[in-house]
């Protein structure tokens, strides 16, 4: 396996022709290593967003090659692209992006219709990652009743319960004010300690400690690119896992209700 997860080169994405042309990204070229965390900077128009997209299979760049695990995924069609964002790519946005009118827990399982799980499949599997959010109380509450805090780390929730590969996150804090947003940090870097490569876009510089690479750019291209933690001590590179949940504190008159029965010892005849 390379230790490159996605290899972008010369690409480019273009808007109009002739007086109109724009370019949103023009000749980029990256390279993103397994268990990296990057924070990709910038000014509003400078191809951040645009470059999240791609990398996401959102969208297509005009020309330009973009490898996904060695794959030039540039070209497929749309209904392969599908499947390997399916299976391999998590997405958190700034305005949570959740479905008004389902419960938290059918929004965390939505990933899982498209990998083949049934329905009583996906819902176990969705109150099991909840529960890593302390969220498991909240499973059937409809995202309106929940604070932003709370909406973001539903998103996070059902980024991860397919266990991709890849975490794209578009300014997972703008929306949140500063308790709120140490909350979802703190869980997308014990996300990136187990191994997950996450690419976020933020306009807050004091998030970069979080980061192992910080890229700004300019323009559609990069200006600068400056590694804070060397490849060798990267996190190895593992399916994100669902942490146990930690066990409840019996309360008075529980005493007995949840232990373990005493074997009897057989007695063998001699």
């Amino acid at each position: 396996m390379s230790e490159n997860i996605i290899e972008l080169k010369g690409l480019t994405k273009r808007y109009g022709y002739g007086d109109t042309e724009s370019f949103a990204l023009k000749d980029f070229d990256l390279t993103i290593k397994r268990g990296e965390f990057i924070m990709i900077m910038g000014p509003s128009g400078c191809g951040k967003t645009t470059l999240l997209d791609i990398i996401g299979l959102l969208d297509r760049a005009t020309y330009g090659d973009y490898y996904l695990n060695g794959e030039n995924v540039a070209s497929i069609s749309a209904r392969r692209q599908a499947r390997l964002r399916a299976k391999k790519i998590g997405f958190i946005f700034q305005n949570f992006n959740l479905i008004e009118d389902l419960p938290v827990i059918e929004n965390v399982a939505l990933p899982l219709v498209y990998t083949g799980h049934t329905k009583t499949s996906r819902l176990k599997h969705a109150s099991s990652v909840l529960k890593r959010f302390n969220l498991e109380e909240k499973e059937y509450y409809l995202p309106y009743q929940l604070s932003g805090g709370q909406q973001q780390r539903v998103s996070i929730a059902r980024a991860i319960v397919g266990s991709p590969e890849i975490i794209l996150a578009d300014e997972p804090t703008g929306n949140l004010d500063s308790r709120a947003s140490f909350a979802v940090m703190e869980e997308l870097k014990s996300i990136h300690d187990e191994g997950n490569t996450i690419i976020m876009v933020t306009h807050n510089p004091a998030l970069t400690v979080y980061a192992t690479r910080v890229i700004h750019m300019l323009d559609g291209q990069i200006d600068t690119d400056v590694k804070t933690v060397a490849d060798a001590n990267l996190p190895q590179p593992i399916s994100v896992k669902i942490k146990k949940h930690k066990p409840e504190i019996n309360l008075p008159g529980d005493e007995g209700k949840h232990k373990p029965k005493k074997r009897k010892k057989s007695r063998r005849k001699h």
